[in-house]
């Protein structure tokens, strides 16, 4: 496997203090486990997913809190 075998994503920014740059769309592991315990730990206004780079295949599914979040609301 690569080192960029599993991608987190989502169509809005993905938020979590357990990101060096939280609010990107996407982020890269190589390791299922890891790509999935940061998507579970994540939000996002909408789905976020991890998907397996080589194949497409979605592994895992976070559904979204139905609204984005927006940086303008406090």
């Amino acid at each position: 496997m690569t080192s960029a075998d599993f991608r987190v994503e989502s169509t809005y920014p993905i938020a979590s203090r357990l990101w060096p740059d939280s609010g990107s769309r996407q982020y890269f592991f190589g390791d299922r486990a890891l790509a999935v315990a940061m998507a579970a730990k994540s939000v996002s206004g909408q789905e976020i997913r991890v998907v397996h780079v080589p194949t497409g295949e979605v592994v895992f599914r976070k559904p979204g809190s139905g609204r984005p979040e927006s940086a303008d609301e406090v």
